[in-house]
């Protein structure tokens, strides 16, 4: 398996967190949380990670409904990822983020860093496991 530069993206309305991953494409680390102002501002601090960080795949949750249907949220995820397709010409990949959130919560609090005003760590939080999702996913799929 050929290691890949990707970063996570957990895209909300008020924030997108934001997760890299390690050199061999194994680990995945939370590193912001992006305050959404205007789509201008949006990509111009999602291009300093692309850059900063050698970006070649865009890794995005998309928040499916319970039942697997794509709500509003999903839709409206999904259009803005495809406005950070052709602003960066990279791919993006989608991950299945239901209860991501209820998961970064979980495991915010059980390290005792859970605190209800700072959201966007669970925001960060939640990157990080939709890109340990994807990478791990992409794992296996290359082993024989």
């Amino acid at each position: 398996m050929k290691p890949v530069a990707a970063l996570g993206l957990d895209i909300g309305r008020k924030r997108i967190g934001v997760a890299g991953c390690d050199g061999l494409g194994l680990l995945a680390t939370a590193l912001t949380t992006i305050q959404r102002t205007t789509l201008e501002a949006d990509l111009a601090a999602i291009a300093h990670w692309i850059e900063q960080r050698h970006i070649q795949v865009l890794v995005v949750g998309l928040p499916y409904a319970m039942d697997g249907s794509l709500g509003k949220q999903a839709k409206q995820t999904q259009k803005f990822a495809r406005k950070l397709a052709e602003a960066f010409g990279l791919p993006i990949e989608y991950v299945d983020e239901r209860l991501t959130s209820v998961e970064a919560e979980n495991q915010l609090k059980a390290e005792k860093q859970y605190d209800r005003q700072q959201k966007g760590l669970v925001d960060q939080r939640a990157a990080q496991i939709i890109l340990q999702q994807w990478l791990e996913t992409r794992q296996c799929a290359s082993k024989p």
